[in-house]
């Protein structure tokens, strides 16, 4: 006979307010990594326009830009870029040995320092023509 178990608190949805900064940024390397995987994919796609001719390859990226929804993903690609590449380094130095008693510390200076970079940013990803 199949024995039954009490997973507790596991399957409780409201345990996310309980997460530490250790567990979101572990969180947030895993899915950014998994968008830039897929970005990865979608980018293979857009150059593989390049084996018909320089002219379409050239008027595909014109028509992608000339969208405001594609400038808007990649300010928001690269606050996943930015993110991913600041939380690798923050990581490094851990595995590291150093930082050990800072993590939190450094994981809140990783995500304060990526909204900076992406907010200065915005201008030169939306500048030009909005609509």
């Amino acid at each position: 006979m199949s024995q039954t178990y009490d997973r507790g608190t596991v399957e409780d949805f409201g345990r996310w307010r309980e997460f530490s900064a250790g567990m979101w940024a572990w969180i947030f390397h895993k899915f950014t990594g998994w968008v830039l995987v897929g970005y990865l994919f979608t980018h293979i796609a857009v150059l593989s326009t390049a084996t018909g001719g320089a002219e379409l390859y050239t008027g595909t990226l014109q028509g992608l830009e000339e969208l405001l929804i594609v400038r808007f993903l990649e300010v928001g690609l690269l606050a996943v870029a930015v993110f991913h590449i600041l939380n690798g380094i923050r990581l490094l130095f851990v595995d590291l040995g150093v930082g050990l008693e800072i993590q939190d510390k450094s994981f809140y200076a990783s995500m304060v320092l990526t909204g900076a970079i992406t907010v200065a940013s915005v201008p030169t990803f939306l500048g030009g023509k909005l609509l």
